[in-house]
């Protein structure tokens, strides 16, 4: 579990895009530190020939009346890798079982949950599913459609639902910007949100897919807490991770560049292997199974053990 704290900038992780380099404070080298050791701790139960197989997984996508795109691997190998048990299914989409604990990883420089000064969580309206607009706004962020079921799993309890959990989601828009942080948006709040899980564990928000900006693979950002009333007053985080987009979906939506401008540039020169988060595992836990199209939206689905 990850604690609040506010860190000097000698101590900045080399997570997501320096819009303001003096703005990027996250939860420090310790935190992150401490992450990268205990994932390569995890990864070194699989040896070295699973490793490479992990590494190897690759991106599928079909065509048809509606595109998909999904990172899991088998899960029967996996699963037998981690000894770990089928997840409940969330009924708001059909979400692949999860077959391991989804990887710590950094908040970045623009987490806005009070751990370098900026704080949306105490803000009034912060708990919404509709997180297209900036808090108490009704002018909406550019982008294609998103929605965004993230299921929570218990992981000491056979991957039980976290019914009553609440996740807080946040990323950047089409152009690569974070919303209080990002020059020309600090006064706007849109694409952060706190939703409580449901019965079967799914947070959902509504959203729009995010762009590709320099030297960060396409990604949405996301803290787990145990309750609303813990997101809401600076309560213990239970994860802190990030989710990762596949890569034949975000080529087909960067094609729209008067959107997404300089996405097909910037995720041109990027891989799942060479990202600094997602670079230890490609991504193998974290890459969402994703359906839909550019012109009806996309839902992006997850299932993760906290």
């Amino acid at each position: 579990m990850t604690n609040r704290r506010i860190v000097p900038a000698a101590l900045l992780a080399h997570d997501d895009h320096d819009h303001d380099p003096n703005s990027e404070l996250d939860r420090g080298l310790t935190y992150d530190v401490n992450t990268l050791l205990r994932r390569r701790g995890a990864l070194g139960l699989l040896g070295g020939a699973a490793l490479t197989a992990l590494a190897g997984c690759a991106t599928t996508a079909t065509s048809g009346g509606g595109a998909s795109a999904t990172g899991s691997s088998s899960t029967s190998a996996t699963a037998s890798a981690t000894g770990s048990a089928t997840a409940a299914a969330s009924s708001a989409a059909s979400v692949s079982a999860v077959d391991s604990v989804v990887p710590d990883e950094t908040a970045g420089p623009y987490p806005g949950d009070g751990s370098n000064g900026k704080n949306v969580l105490d803000d009034s309206g912060v708990v919404r599913s509709d997180i297209t607009t900036s808090i108490g706004s009704s002018e909406k962020v550019a982008g294609v459609p998103m929605t965004i079921n993230l299921t929570v799993t218990d992981s000491t309890s056979g991957y039980a639902a976290m019914a009553g959990a609440a996740v807080y989601v946040w990323h950047c828009d089409a152009a690569g910007n974070y919303s209080m942080y990002s020059q020309g948006a600090t006064d706007q709040t849109w694409l952060r949100g706190v939703t409580e899980t449901n019965a079967n564990g799914t947070a959902t928000f509504t959203s729009v897919f995010p762009g590709c900006y320099a030297g960060r693979w396409p990604h949405i950002h996301f803290e787990v807490y145990k309750s609303t009333s813990d997101a809401t007053s600076s309560g213990q985080i239970v994860k802190t991770s990030q989710i990762a987009l596949p890569q034949a979906i975000c080529e087909t939506v960067y094609q729209n560049t008067s959107t997404y401008p300089n996405s097909t540039r910037n995720l041109g020169q990027l891989s799942l292997k060479t990202d600094n988060v997602f670079g230890n595992d490609g991504g193998i836990h974290q890459l969402a199974t994703v359906t839909g199209d550019a012109s009806s939206g996309y839902v992006v689905n997850l299932t993760i053990g906290v």
